[in-house]
């Protein structure tokens, strides 16, 4: 059962305190912001503010008020001007409030928070949530903030702003993380959260390294539904993340792990409730599914593939859930970026796999069916995906190879280094976020790939829809990495000089090595395309 209560969520104009930058770097350094909060302040020669200060209750009262843990940031609708701070509580509190300014003129402005709350269906524990939404941002700006709430010590980071315009942006992706602590196994004995490695908590020091504006995680975030204690498991995931994700938005797709059995009519209650996430979407069943938002001048759709993939994947099987909804949001979407002359690149971040030639999951036939053509009427640049535990991308692809009962994609270029992105479509499977069960030496060695084209009507013994595989010449096969199985994206955009000029983007791909997490490049490449301010019209 989801529940959703609300509390202050109008703008607050509280707090003139207007703090110098003196205590903003005190109350920084005091309240565990970290090394990337040291960097962007520098060392300095502020002294530190007294913990005491009074206009942020800094001492916990005689009833104990529970910490602000899993600090995390997401975009609102407009990254230029808008982000919203969250954390987690495992009890009521009272006055949840974000304090926030620049370096220069300190914590001069809050926001109060709302509160949202889910009931986890097989603890019956309740989680609290806490979302405050800044707005009135200025675009390409360095801001500071404390989230706090009555008798709490503040937890603090650091954030910048999406650029006005076109400006360079640096972005990254990966899917599949889980989470690096242990848990109580169902016998009382100490085990590991599902799929954990310690790839899990390497990769988010390797994002940190890259520090990029904002960074995309492509679905089956933590895998809690698998674990006996879900709350703790997402606990230990934003344990993990908030090392990065309090200082950058992290920007999810939902997953086939994150439908959890008796959390909302979707099983999507939990992950609706720990993410508030720029959706336009009414209907609250459906609020934060799917949602985009641009920055510089990049377009990044984000989609929920159980809706409109065949397979059966998570706790309960709600494929066609949207009736529609979603596939006409994207459409929309697709048509509005692409008739933007503000927008040059458009990527997709989901979930499930359109192409694969692993022997893993493999692609999905529904997603071919229903997304395929609107990805080549459009010219979606980039689809970005996890779900299978390996990295792979595709050649540009647009069209399907004619006569083929599987719709396999079709390559309209060879070119691996530097590619044309008005040809087609490049798909990357980014699986290699930290999880356990890696498919990188699951590659099939004859050029072919599988694909499923149906589920069977009912449930099997293991509880899901048995899938119908196909196979097929994997003619889209552009670059895979066979060695080794964790790593991540790096995405930088050059805007050009001047209207109608030649954007690119510079992609490369990191391993996260064993044993000890340091980064290696296993490769980079380019895309590029004309910007759309130089069309006629």
């Amino acid at each position: 059962m989801t529940t959703h209560t609300e509390s202050a969520q109008d703008r607050s104009a509280e707090g003139p305190e207007g703090l110098s930058r003196r205590h903003a770097l005190g109350l920084l350094g005091t309240a565990g912001a970290g090394a990337a909060a040291t960097g962007l302040l520098g060392a300095g020669t502020a002294q530190a503010a007294p913990l005491a200060a009074p206009a942020f209750h800094l001492t916990a009262d005689s009833s104990g008020a529970p910490p602000v843990q899993g600090l995390h940031l997401t975009f609102g609708a407009d990254p230029r001007t808008q982000m919203t701070v969250s954390w987690i509580t495992d009890r009521p509190v009272t006055k949840p409030v974000v304090r926030y300014g620049t370096l220069e003129h300190g914590f001069g402005s809050s926001k109060k928070a709302r509160t949202v709350t889910y009931v986890d269906g097989t603890s019956n524990r309740t989680v609290y949530v806490h979302h405050a939404l800044l707005k009135g941002l200025t675009p390409d700006t360095d801001y500071l903030y404390l989230a706090t709430h009555e008798g709490a010590t503040p937890d603090s980071g650091t954030f910048r702003t999406a650029p006005q315009g076109r400006r360079p942006v640096t972005f990254t992706s990966f899917g599949d993380q889980s989470a690096p602590q242990v848990t109580w196994a169902a016998d009382g004995s100490v085990g590991l959260d599902a799929n954990s490695t310690p790839a899990t908590k390497d990769i988010v020091t390797g994002i940190e390294q890259v520090a990029p504006l904002f960074h995309l995680l492509n679905g089956d975030l933590c895998y809690a539904n698998l674990d006996v204690d879900r709350v703790r498991t997402w606990n230990n995931f934003f344990t993990n993340n908030t090392r990065s994700a309090r200082f950058r938005p992290w920007m999810p797709a939902a997953g086939n792990h994150e439908i959890e059995k008796a959390n909302g009519p979707l099983g999507l209650g939990a992950y609706q409730t720990y993410f508030s996430l720029p959706s336009t979407e009414t209907d609250a069943e459906l609020a934060g599914l799917w949602y985009a938002f641009t920055a510089g001048s990049v377009r990044v759709i984000v989609l929920q593939n159980d809706d409109n993939c065949l397979q059966d994947g998570g706790d309960i099987y709600i494929s066609g859930y949207s009736g529609g909804r979603q596939l006409a949001f994207l459409e929309k979407e697709l048509k509005a970026a692409r008739a933007s002359k503000d927008v040059d690149w458009v990527v997709v971040a989901m979930h499930q796999v359109m192409v694969s030639s692993s022997d893993a999951n493999g692609a999905d036939l529904g997603l071919r069916e229903k997304y395929g053509p609107l990805f080549d009427r459009y010219g979606v640049d980039l689809v970005l995906c996890g779900h299978e535990h390996n990295y792979e991308r595709s050649l540009a692809v647009r069209g399907v190879v004619n006569g083929s009962e599987t719709l396999t994609p079709n390559p309209v270029s060879r070119a691996t280094d530097d590619i044309d992105a008005d040809l087609g479509t490049v798909h990357m499977i980014l699986g290699g976020g930290g999880v356990s069960g890696t498919t990188n030496q699951k590659f099939f060695n004859d050029g072919t790939g599988k694909v499923i084209t149906a589920v069977s009507a009912t449930a099997g013994s293991n509880g899901k829809r048995t899938s119908t595989y196909v196979q097929e010449k994997a003619v889209w096969v552009g670059v895979r990495d066979v060695e080794h199985p964790y790593g991540f994206a790096a995405f930088t955009v050059d805007p050009g000089r001047h209207p109608g000029d030649t954007t690119r983007m510079h992609v490369t791909y990191y391993n996260v090595n064993k044993p000890n997490g340091d980064l290696s490049v296993f490769e980079t490449f380019s895309l590029h395309r004309k910007r759309s301010d130089g069309h006629a019209g």
